[in-house]
């Protein structure tokens, strides 16, 4: 009998009991499929019922033996039982043997091909005894850390990290500290640190030894979270094996280095790692940055632009001259923002060249070249080569210095459509570094079609955000206007669950999108500073980062403190 049917019988035994609807049944089952769980752990994971509520249903319906796992001593099963790729493909737990016949725990007794490739590969009879899911979980997981827990690494699903194939795996068993001549177990407590991370949207991994001890920290939605914190005398081998991962020189440990790591997860899915390292007094750093091109597939929509901000990008974008500039601090998705614009421009009647240092994601049909100073390939020379290559759009990966910014201009007063971003705190101050940096206001004002300062802010967890009671006279004094106060909202505030990471889950962008209008190129003519700049622009309807904040906590995507926290408060 196939898992599938298997699973329809259990299924459809809760269906008939009325315990369950067919609806809920149909979201465990596709729950299940995707997490390669089993149905018993989907439908308690959903907390749709109890791991003892389905102990109990199946020993009435099936009569198999059931057994309190918590009142048996699994270190007396004898290691000649333990087969860990079974036990992990089956979550089944071989207790005993009485002459010829095995007892397996499991909490699905209807699990017949899991009997049957236990006892095909250890030559027993095969017998179930039921067991509660959550206490099975708790003793596979003490099982299965056995093998690591002489390096100190905590429970690893070797079978589950089988399959995991990096680009370089060459040389995963050699160890260059000298160490040891296996590393199996750093090889596998590496690909479980890498696809945790991703798991849980992490967007860099920090590797930190210090003298006493050593961490490992997620970047999680822009906070750093600590996820684990191996010995300390295991430094040097994560360190060499996330080195030879991405092909840096494993010898060399006093100079900085920067590789890159591509992680494939499946036949159609992989992951990018782009790796730094660096000595510092105790060990080498690494840092590693998820690069993730499915990030610039998002569409425009999903961003978080406001509708007359996201018409006002796209109205630029269709533009054939001009430049548009995106803007903020590292880590503010500037990125993402440029790469939609590309995706929007990206059609088959488009030359679009990129000079970016590094190139993050690759983009189909778009001609990336990854900046090289050490060879003289730099950001403005790259530009006066494409100039050469009959362009209709140039991304410049950042506006460093006088000489690329006036081959950019330059490039968008003769014909092309120039992307670029720069590291200023907001739109106006944009046109004012472009000045200080030494271009004439009047090329700023004829080439710069639109600025766009961005932020991003944690979303609010959808399943356990609170309401929260925030006074009229507090909402006024935060900045939120009287229109949106008579029209009423609700203010959420974060709770945290087993969903979301401190009441939070995942990123939205909050924008101050500029326009170049008349007015506004005048005001740069006359020299006019930021602060000018910026009330003419206000006069003319923008709304700045701290306006765009307080938008989302009217529409309830964030909270209050969120927003504080990324836009700055007068």
């Amino acid at each position: 009998m196939s898992n599938n049917a298997l699973n329809l019988g259990l299924s459809t035994l809760f269906i008939q009991k009325r315990l369950l609807t067919e609806e809920q049944i149909t979201t465990a089952i596709a729950s299940s499929r995707k997490n390669k769980a089993s149905l018993v752990s989907s439908i308690v994971s959903h907390k749709l019922l109890s791991a003892r509520e389905i102990a109990e249903l199946c020993y009435e319906e099936y009569g198999t033996p059931l057994l309190d796992l918590n009142e048996f001593d699994i270190t007396s099963i004898a290691e000649g039982l333990l087969n860990k790729k079974l036990i992990s493909k089956h979550k089944c737990l071989p207790l005993f043997k009485r002459g010829n016949r095995l007892y397996i725990a499991t909490s699905d007794p209807t699990n017949i091909t899991a009997l049957e490739d236990f006892q095909f590969s250890l030559g027993l009879h095969a017998e179930a005894i039921l067991v509660e899911d959550d206490k099975l979980d708790a003793a596979l997981e003490k099982v299965l850390e056995e093998d690591l827990n002489s390096l100190g690494l905590e429970g690893i699903d070797e079978e589950a990290l089988a399959g995991i194939d990096v680009a370089d795996t060459e040389h995963q068993n050699e160890d260059p500290t000298g160490e040891s001549s296996d590393d199996a177990p750093i090889v596998i407590y590496i690909n479980k640190i890498l696809t945790d991370a991703i798991r849980k949207g992490a967007s860099d991994l920090h590797f930190e030894p210090y003298e006493k001890r050593y961490r490992i920290r997620f970047r999680i939605d822009g906070i750093l979270h600590e996820v684990s914190q191996p010995p300390v005398n295991l430094s040097a081998r994560i360190s060499a094996r996330l080195k030879v991962m991405s092909k840096l020189d494993i010898a060399e440990r006093q100079v900085p280095q920067d590789g890159r790591i591509k992680m494939k997860l499946s036949r159609t899915k992989s992951i990018d790692f782009r790796v730094s390292s660096l000595p510092t007094i105790w060990g080498e750093k690494i840092v590693m940055r998820i690069l993730d091109s499915s990030s610039a597939q998002l569409g425009i929509e999903k961003l978080g632009y406001e509708d007359d901000q996201r018409l006002l990008y796209e109205e630029m974008l269709a533009k054939p001259q001009g430049m548009i500039l995106v803007t903020g601090p590292t880590g503010s998705g500037k990125t993402v923002s440029l790469y939609t614009g590309l995706n929007i421009l990206n059609t088959e009647e488009r030359n679009i060249s990129t000079a970016e240092d590094p190139v993050e994601i690759n983009l189909e049909g778009v001609n990336q070249v990854h900046i090289n100073l050490k060879a003289g390939l730099t950001f403005a020379s790259a530009l006066r080569s494409f100039l050469r290559q009959d362009p209709d759009v140039v991304m410049v990966g950042e506006i460093r210095d006088l000489e690329t910014a006036e081959i950019a201009i330059k490039a968008a007063q003769t014909g092309h459509l120039v992307l670029s971003t720069l590291h200023t705190n907001s739109a106006a101050e944009t046109l004012t570094r472009l000045i200080n940096m030494g271009v004439p206001g009047y090329n700023i004002a004829s080439s710069v079609n639109l600025i766009i300062a961005q932020r991003l802010a944690r979303r609010l967890c959808p399943e356990c955000k609170q309401a929260e009671d925030v006074p009229v006279a507090e909402l006024l004094r935060l900045g939120f206007n009287q229109q949106n106060i008579d029209d009423g909202f609700t203010v959420y505030k974060p709770c945290g669950c087993d969903l979301c990471s401190g009441g939070y889950k995942g990123r939205v962008g909050i924008y101050e999108v500029m326009k170049i209008s008349d007015a506004i190129a005048r005001t740069i003519m006359e020299s006019g500073n930021s602060l000018q700049i910026a009330q003419q622009a206000k006069s003319e309807g923008m709304r700045d980062l701290r306006q765009s904040g307080l938008l989302k906590v009217v529409h309830g995507v964030t909270s209050i403190a969120e927003v504080n926290r990324v836009t700055s408060f007068n």
